[in-house]
């Protein structure tokens, strides 16, 4: 895990690229054989808590009812809220059996979000899915927009 600085030349990072035009320029096209990893952009606080061993990281959870979740020990934990944070990385063997869905690598075969052999599949989120951005809450709206009407403009007129 690389980390980068949250404040440039005074001035929070978010800003210079907002700024710059770099976070919604489309470089994810030119990056679609091997994009760059994203650091964490972080004050301290990230690199801290991970070396303090936060958060607590578990394997999935096997089983939810409502009310709680089971862990795959078998123990039963109250909860209020699951949050899905599906992180950096795409694990999504279940779209497997959409033939051209993925790569030989389990990676999305898409342009821009789009998937390229699957009509009505697209994806957000997704690193360099379309700039520098993409994977993240400054960047993922904008993406999401644009995937909603690409697939609204596929849909039947009613």
């Amino acid at each position: 895990m690389r980390f980068a600085a949250q404040r440039v030349l005074g001035r929070d990072l978010h800003v210079w690229l907002a700024r710059t035009g770099l976070d919604a320029a489309p470089l994810g096209r030119l990056l679609t054989r091997r994009p760059p990893a994203h650091p964490v952009i972080d004050d301290g606080r990230y690199r801290a808590a991970l070396a303090a061993g936060r958060p607590d990281r578990r394997p999935l959870f096997t089983d939810a009812d409502g009310a709680g979740i089971v862990w795959p020990d078998g123990e039963r934990e109250d909860v209020d809220v699951i949050m899905l944070a599906t992180g950096y990385r795409p694990d999504l063997p279940y779209l497997a059996p959409l033939r051209g869905a993925l790569d030989g690598d389990g990676n999305p075969r898409h342009r821009e979000g789009v998937a390229v052999a699957v009509p009505g599949l697209a994806f957000v989120g997704l690193e360099w899915q379309r700039g520098l951005a993409s994977n993240s809450l400054r960047g993922v709206g904008r993406d999401a927009e644009r995937i909603a009407r690409h697939l609204a403009a596929g849909l039947p007129r009613r």
